[in-house]
């Protein structure tokens, strides 16, 4: 059968990708729970990683000089010429997609973070100093609350990457996942299965999407009453 004059195994016809992705639903959703596994445990170690930089840099602007370069070269080299050194460094387990996701994710956490931090109020930030508050004190109180929307906004980014590298570990090596899915897919010209592979891929991002809203709704209750007023 044909879609538009060319084969099917060349351009499915959308049909037979909703059958495709009926048929392959069981087996597409065991998959996901590898890709989200790795997804989400790359994503929670670059949030934390990235906090810690966040704080340093904030503390020290020593360290801000020396590392905020180095953070935007990391930026220039592509994830995919790493991958196969993770894999050859950790095997073909989950360690590689989760170092994978984590420097995908990093990034955009980092930046929104330190950028959040150094918004906040400086007229709230020298009353505490005057009063004699440490940095930590400083950094809990005003820089941190201060930095939440940013964070957030940084967050969204990263968790939409996130899928994106557990999938890119996935095709240079794993056991399961939705990489491998599309990997074994695409090599017996089986597109029909590959394009499902990439909605359910969308719905998983999507999902992570939605969750990250939802998080930030609970975290910053008076910011986003405070946008619905300015917005009536």
């Amino acid at each position: 059968m044909t879609f538009s004059g060319i084969e099917a195994w060349l351009l499915p016809a959308p049909w037979q990708v909703a059958a495709a992705l009926k048929d392959m639903l069981p087996l597409l959703m065991y998959h996901s729970q590898s890709t989200l596994l790795a997804a989400v445990t790359g994503l929670v170690a670059a949030v934390f990683l990235a906090l810690a930089v966040a704080v340093l840099m904030d503390s020290s602007p020593w360290f801000k000089r020396g590392i905020y370069p180095l953070l935007v070269l990391s930026q220039t080299i592509p994830i995919i010429s790493i991958a196969p050194l993770l894999l050859i460094w950790f095997g073909l387990g989950l360690l590689p997609k989760v170092i994978v996701v984590a420097l995908v994710c990093f990034f955009p956490v980092a930046v929104s973070m330190v950028e959040g931090m150094e918004a906040a109020d400086p007229d709230m930030v020298n009353l505490l100093r005057v009063m004699g508050a440490s940095n930590w004190k400083i950094i809990k109180t005003v820089r941190f609350p201060a930095a939440l929307p940013s964070f957030f906004s940084g967050l969204k980014i990263a968790g939409t990457y996130a899928v994106m590298g557990a999938v890119i570990g996935e095709w240079l090596g794993a056991g399961s996942g939705l990489g491998v899915f599309m990997t074994r897919a695409s090599h017996s010209y089986q597109l029909d299965r590959v394009f499902a592979a990439i909605i359910v891929i969308s719905s998983v991002s999507l999902l992570l999407f939605v969750l990250i809203i939802l998080l930030a709704r609970l975290a910053m209750p008076w910011y986003f009453k405070e946008r619905s007023r300015s917005n009536d």
